[in-house]
């Protein structure tokens, strides 16, 4: 029996993962850790510990004491924070016996700075890359982006902290930020036409299998809405941008479609918001991160049903006694 600890167990990411790890393997053993005692969390996993915030001094003896107290193999992050701090610790993570789910080092980092990304996919002349600029004066950017055009954080996740830009009055109240804090771009497409394309990759350039959303975003940045869709058009930019980027296990890829094509939103190189939704219609990335990372299996490429999901607002009720599921 394997023991997986998941991070940001009582996050979207973090118990889509571990629903997904109990789907396919019913016998695998699930820590789940959270800094919210009172989370949904302790219904997910087998047991459940109370974190220390990541920024925390002392968060990384928390982690290796319970690496070893459990006898952990594998750990995933569940929350981004996690993946940037873990990757930069991971000799020490695995000195103490247990794999970690991670990315390609290169990648990892250069998604940490939106800013830099787009300055690489630029260098490496990719189609696919948005226009962006660090020019700080709002008539050079409506002209050259058009009104509303976006201001977007250079570090963060889930559409936090964009702003959309109509007026000179908007954009002064943000104008200091932009170069070490915000970035600008226009805006792209609608959001009708927003894809959301999980890939397993495979370190050498290329992928085991993915899969394709078309979605609709909530009001936190999460997707709300998904329906299964062909990958296809999305085929050409898959292919050059691991071949560019060489990931490593579950990469999720954030695009629009305009007049232009294909256009990247952004990479995360985890396991994303959707993880749980990919389950349900056939692409299980947790359990193939599992496979892959525990036992070097190279996952196939699985059948994918057809079909859309709708997110809801439901209760998980703890009794003093037992659990009501």
């Amino acid at each position: 029996m394997k023991t997986i600890l998941v991070s940001g167990a009582s996050g979207i990411v973090g118990y889509g993962i571990l629903r997904s790890l109990k789907k396919a393997d019913p016998a695998l053993r699930l820590i789940g850790t959270s800094m919210y005692r009172d989370s949904v969390a302790q219904g997910f996993c087998d047991v459940f510990e109370l974190a220390p915030p990541t920024s925390q001094a002392g968060y990384l003896d928390w982690l290796c004491a319970t690496i070893d107290k459990h006898q952990v193999d594998l750990l995933i992050p569940g929350i981004e924070i996690d993946l940037y701090h873990w990757i930069e610790h991971l000799a020490q993570i695995e000195r103490h016996g247990a794999k970690a789910v991670m990315n390609q080092p290169g990648l990892v980092r250069l998604c940490k700075d939106k800013w830099a990304f787009y300055e690489t996919l630029r260098a490496a002349d990719m189609p696919w890359a948005i226009d962006s600029s660090l020019h700080d004066g709002f008539d050079f950017l409506a002209s050259t982006f058009g009104l509303p055009f976006l201001l977007k954080p250079r570090r963060g996740f889930g559409s936090k902290g964009i702003v959309r830009v109509d007026s000179a009055a908007t954009f002064e109240r943000h104008r200091q930020d932009i170069g070490p804090v915000l970035m600008a771009q226009p805006i792209i497409g609608d959001d009708d036409n927003e894809f959301t394309l999980a890939a397993f990759g495979d370190g050498r350039g290329g992928y085991h299998a993915s899969i394709a959303l078309r979605r609709k975003l909530s009001r936190d940045g999460f997707t709300d809405k998904a329906e299964v869709v062909s990958g296809e058009q999305f085929n050409a930019a898959l292919t050059g941008l691991c071949r560019q980027f060489s990931p490593v296990g579950p990469t999720n890829f954030q695009f629009r479609t305009c007049s232009d094509g294909v256009k990247l939103l952004e990479i995360n190189p985890r396991i994303s918001s959707s993880t749980a939704i990919r389950t349900a219609f056939g692409y299980n990335e947790s359990a193939m991160a599992a496979d892959f990372f525990l036992h070097g299996q190279t996952p196939a490429a699985p059948a994918i049903r057809r079909g859309h999901a709708v997110r809801y607002i439901e209760e998980h009720i703890f009794y003093d006694d037992s659990l009501h599921l």
